[in-house]
């Protein structure tokens, strides 16, 4: 993406943003019921709690003490959700004041819709914080007609997002939630890191990645190349997880993984120069972070792609931009003989919410078609 094209798109997003803030605001003042200095006083927090999104996305943050640090990450990335459903209720209050569906009253100095609106947010929030912390188990077969030596299982997880929210005691849910598998590897496509390496050395999260019952084979994603890449790839090696950087390996005799470095780097290799000599015994499994261009991996005779990134959008509407932008934004996808799975992610990006999309992690058996 051209440099100067990513400038204006910054630059359209936070002229969008504090255009969100400020309509929001405006509709707070008129709805509220409140002298004007306590109406200053809940808007002063609202805006607070917003400016602490630039705080927790600052490069600064790692300097603060820990407990501070994570706060205002929580904070910040929770201010980002609640202005996206304050700006679609004001919005749609607005539509239906002017075709005359609900009465100016309702938006005016009321108390009452006040404190819905309160109410309504607090349990969206609390409803969408429980989802996120519920992990989906998904199943999903891959049959093939190639030899295999034996059946295997792989549990594949994506977008794990270690930091100053997903802590140490949720690592170690999720480490206990794959070993219950005893899967014979597992796979990660990417993002195991958030924005910075930090807590993750603080909370020695390296050593609870350890735990883990089986091999674990990875590659990297965009926010490895965010926190510092060369960190990241440390912390990999601590973590007794094997990188898988434009590089291919035999799982067994006749499973070859392959995974690639993820498009951040535009240096990184074609596919079809990572694959060695082609053979049609191997069955084909691909690690790439991020789903773009499916067509490279049906074009190479790839069996297998396991992807993630999107998130799914993490949240209701923005699933459905994912859902234009990507070919497949999440779930089971086909293109000619090669198969896909695009995952939601174990973690999860800023505040703990999921709203119209779900947390999972992916248990893949491979066999034979004939069994």
């Amino acid at each position: 993406m051209h440099p100067s094209f990513l400038t204006m798109f910054f630059i359209l997003f936070f002229l969008i943003l504090f255009a969100g803030v400020g309509y929001c605001c405006w509709h707070i003042w008129v709805l509220l019921p409140l002298a004007p200095l306590l109406k200053w006083l809940v808007l002063g927090v609202g805006i607070a709690c917003f400016l602490m999104l630039f705080l927790a996305l600052a490069p600064w943050l790692d300097e603060w003490p820990m407990w501070l640090a994570a706060k205002v990450y929580d904070v910040g990335t929770t201010a980002l959700i609640v202005l996206m459903y304050l700006v679609l209720f004001f919005l749609v209050a607005d539509l239906c004041r002017l075709l005359h569906i609900v009465p100016k009253a309702w938006l005016t100095h009321n108390g009452w819709t006040s404190l819905a609106l309160l109410a309504g947010m607090a349990l969206l929030l609390t409803l969408g914080n429980m989802h996120y912390r519920d992990k989906v188990r998904q199943p999903l077969a891959l049959r093939t007609d190639k030899p295999l030596r034996k059946d295997m299982r792989l549990v594949m997880v994506s977008d794990l997002h270690l930091g100053y929210h997903n802590r140490r005691d949720e690592l170690r849910r999720w480490v206990e939630l794959i070993n219950k598998e005893h899967a014979d590897a597992i796979l990660i496509a990417g993002d195991i890191v958030d924005r910075s390496i930090r807590p993750l050395i603080a909370d020695d999260m390296a050593l609870e990645l350890r735990q883990l019952n089986a091999p674990v084979y990875a590659c990297l994603g965009n926010h490895e190349y965010y926190a510092g890449e060369p960190r990241a790839q440390q912390f990999y090696k601590d973590a007794g997880i094997h990188l898988l950087r434009d590089t291919a390996l035999l799982l067994q005799d006749n499973i070859l993984l392959v995974g690639r470095d993820d498009r951040t780097n535009r240096r990184r290799k074609p596919l079809k120069a990572i694959l060695p000599q082609p053979d049609s015994t191997h069955y084909t499994i691909l690690l790439d972070h991020q789903p773009y261009h499916l067509e490279e991996a049906e074009q190479a005779g790839i069996d297998f792609q396991f992807s993630g990134h999107t998130h799914h959008g993490q949240v209701w509407p923005i699933s459905w931009i994912t859902e234009s932008v990507y070919e497949k934004a999440f779930g089971s996808h086909q293109r000619g003989n090669t198969l896909y799975y695009i995952s939601s992610g174990l973690g999860i990006w800023g505040a703990k919410v999921r709203i119209g999309t779900r947390s999972e992690y992916i248990v893949a058996e491979i066999k034979r078609k004939n069994e």
